[in-house]
């Protein structure tokens, strides 16, 4: 079997009023880069690559630099062909768009490997440890008008209210737009609206100094927050090991990290208690491995983080089957040793709209997919509805 051909999808759905904010910029669209892998047995595979960025860049990747080293390659060998790839481009490409290009192709790999054989990508990867995993909602995101802070925190409330009515255990709250004192009342409002019940998380997309991060740790302490996401810039691991030193919170990070080269600088330098790779990002399902058994080794707990398309989630579900209780018990619990997924709940048709399949909550949990490959199949109406014409 060979790899016969190799297109780029530019995904593109504008938001129109439904735009939001993070504490770095508004989303007035949502976009996604696929990559179709298709073989001369009739085979297809599909991958994701990036994440906020425009997804131009990727498909420019994929379609000049490696496409062209891979027609007629056998696709049922990823880690072989992702080490080929990944020496071909060292020399420029260590972090950012090609590893981006390359997490999208070895996706799109694993899943033609997994069909080749009747297989899903967790079987492949050496068995799953649970066939549901816990989701937490990521919400509570910052409106167009985010400066009238009675009139937010009444909303917050009823969409706090609502994620603990759909069953969800855990909710991922977004920090950094306003100033401490307003963000620590808004979590104030989100706690007392779910309940001591519900696990909260925060993520401040790297809104603060290390001082700054300190200060809001302390502040979050009483109102039991489980996680505190990217509470400084990426690049900054001194002040990642400062705030993790100094405040009570655990710290989160790496969405923004690539390969296993990244992920040891981000462990060995003691910045984080829990590792966040995107598969679509960080290399794909043949750097995760190699990402998850680096932090296992120095106690680090992998909680992939996911964004983009319905394809990234398939993905994220796959890899998470995949991941062993950190540390072993008899009795895991979400969270506190066994993985869970993140479930974004803003609106995304190229989330829920894309495959023939749908994500379902049941329980507080999804449901692994068991199919061969990723084990979903792309709605080729839907794909050209939000495809960009070039």
């Amino acid at each position: 079997m060979k790899i016969r051909s190799i297109r780029s999808y530019v995904l593109r759905v504008p938001l129109g009023d439904k735009l939001f904010y993070s504490s770095q910029a508004a989303f007035p669209e949502r976009n996604s880069y696929l990559v179709r892998v298709e073989t001369d047995s009739g085979l297809v595979g599909w991958g994701e690559g990036g994440q906020y960025g425009p997804p131009e860049p990727v498909a420019a990747c994929v379609d000049h630099v490696f496409a062209p080293k891979l027609l007629g390659r056998d696709p049922t060998e990823p880690v072989r062909i992702w080490e080929e790839l990944y020496n071909v481009s060292r020399d420029f490409g260590q972090k950012g768009t090609y590893v981006e290009a390359m997490s999208a192709l070895d996706i799109a790999l694993w899943d033609i490997a997994g069909q080749a054989v009747g297989q899903p990508v967790w079987k492949m990867l050496g068995g799953r440890f649970r066939d549901s995993v816990a989701a937490y909602a990521t919400g509570c995101y910052y409106p167009q008008d985010f400066s009238r802070l009675p009139e937010l925190l009444r909303a917050l409330e009823e969409e706090a209210s609502g994620y603990t009515e759909a069953g969800f255990e855990f909710l991922k709250v977004k920090i950094g737009l306003l100033s401490l004192k307003d963000d620590i009342e808004r979590l104030r409002t989100i706690r007392a609206a779910v309940g001591p019940a519900i696990g909260m998380l925060v993520d401040a997309n790297h809104a603060y100094n290390a001082a700054s991060a300190i200060r809001m740790g302390r502040m979050m302490e009483t109102l039991d927050v489980r996680f505190f996401e990217e509470p400084v810039v990426p690049e900054d691991k001194d002040a990642y090991r400062r705030v993790r030193a100094e405040n009570p919170i655990p710290v989160a990070g790496g969405e923004c990290e690539f390969t296993r080269y990244g992920f040891a600088d981000l462990i060995t330098r003691g910045c984080v208690d829990i590792a966040q790779p995107d598969l679509a990002v960080c290399g794909g399902f043949t750097a995760l491995k190699q990402i998850v058994a680096f932090s296992s080794t120095y106690g680090v707990q992998v909680i992939p983080h996911v964004w983009g398309s319905g394809i990234a989630v398939a993905a994220a579900l796959q890899a998470i089957a995949t991941l062993p209780p950190t540390p072993h018990t008899a009795n895991p619990v979400p969270l506190q040793n066994e993985p869970v997924i993140e479930f974004d709940r803003k609106h995304n048709p190229l989330r829920d709209d894309l495959l023939e399949q749908r994500f379902v909550l049941e329980n507080g949990r999804v449901s692994i997919p068991d199919g061969p490959g990723l084990g979903v199949t792309v709605d080729e109406a839907a794909l050209q509805r939000f495809t960009v014409k070039t």
